[in-house]
């Protein structure tokens, strides 16, 4: 089998680093990875995909036959912080890239996220095509990315060349806690251990951790499998992908707790739901549905929360 290009934006974070893996490792594939604020210019470069002639510059030079779009500001309260910025990167960015991939006739797999949807008690799990509805800015940037790649590749006539995948909150190897949702809460259980520490963690909200190496498979399987269709157009455009573990935060830190052999006596669990005066309201149950990639054949199993960390605090304590 010939060679294959993979251009994998936010290549540096904490998913991306994983679909460079998860690529690099299968013999017929070349990976190419962008970042901008930590590319070291050699192994991933650096491109600012808010500017067109960057990126049209790096997709002339790679020739990827599949771009899979990590890139995007994820975190729901810097968001609110940088409206602009966030609306720059998770959809203007998002459209003119789709639009150049689509030009050049790649394949655009674009990472959008559970909380485009309202999250509503007794409404999950989500199949792919349930009406969205985000409850906050950072579900409506990644909403309007979506609209925005799926747009660009619809009027390109290239339907089939622009699928969406989203995906719950993740988790996985970490430069620092601080880089993903789930492992800074391995931090705060280290917190509770200090005297005088009181934490407030959230005991309502579910969520659905789901392994960073896991979707980095998920995207390469997704790849091959619309890069080999004879058809696209039965395929779906919008895809799903989740674990099926489901934990609070406070349950989170719980087994981070057990595993480490720390008690949590000073993390105190908040189930007062969501507070109407936060500045970024979250979803109760934002489940998401993986039907659409088991219709297709893609391999919808995920590691065992419990088991992955119990793994990485023995590498911790070495």
């Amino acid at each position: 089998m010939s060679e294959r290009k993979v251009l994998v934006t936010g290549a540096t974070g904490l998913l991306g680093r994983q679909v460079v893996k998860a690529f690099g490792w299968r013999n017929n594939w070349s990976v190419t990875g962008t970042g901008f604020s930590r590319a070291d210019g050699s192994s991933v470069i650096k491109v600012d995909l808010g500017n067109a002639s960057e990126v049209e510059k790096v997709l002339d030079e790679q020739k990827p036959q599949v771009v899979v779009h990590c890139a995007a500001n994820r975190f729901p309260d810097k968001v609110d912080k940088d409206p602009e910025g966030t609306r720059a990167i998770n959809i203007e960015a998002s459209r003119s890239l789709a639009r150049l991939c689509a030009q050049r006739s790649a394949f655009l797999i674009y990472i959008s996220t559970d909380y485009v949807f309202s999250g509503k008690p007794g409404e999950a799990p989500y199949e792919a095509d349930a009406q969205p509805g985000p409850t906050n800015l950072y579900g409506q940037t990644k909403l309007d990315g979506e609209h925005a790649v799926l747009g660009e590749f619809h009027a390109a006539g290239k339907d089939g060349l622009g699928v969406v995948l989203r995906v719950p909150v993740l988790y996985g190897p970490a430069l620092s806690p601080q880089e993903g949702a789930v492992n800074v809460l391995m931090d705060s259980v280290h917190k509770a251990q200090q005297e005088g520490v009181e934490i407030k963690m959230d005991h309502w909200a579910l969520r659905y951790p789901t392994n960073t190496e896991d979707v980095g498979r998920v995207c390469h399987d997704v790849a091959v499998r619309y890069l080999e269709a004879d058809d696209r157009a039965p395929l779906p455009r919008v895809l799903q992908f989740s674990s099926e573990d489901k934990y609070t935060k406070y349950e989170i830190c719980q087994l981070f707790g057990e595993i480490m052999g720390l008690p949590i006596d000073r993390i105190e669990p908040n189930t007062e739901g969501n507070d109407p005066t936060a500045s970024v309201q979250r979803p109760y149950d934002c489940h998401l549905s993986t039907k659409a990639l088991k219709d297709i054949g893609i391999d919808v199993s995920t590691q065992d929360f419990k088991g992955w960390w119990r793994r990485e605090v023995r590498a911790f304590r070495k």
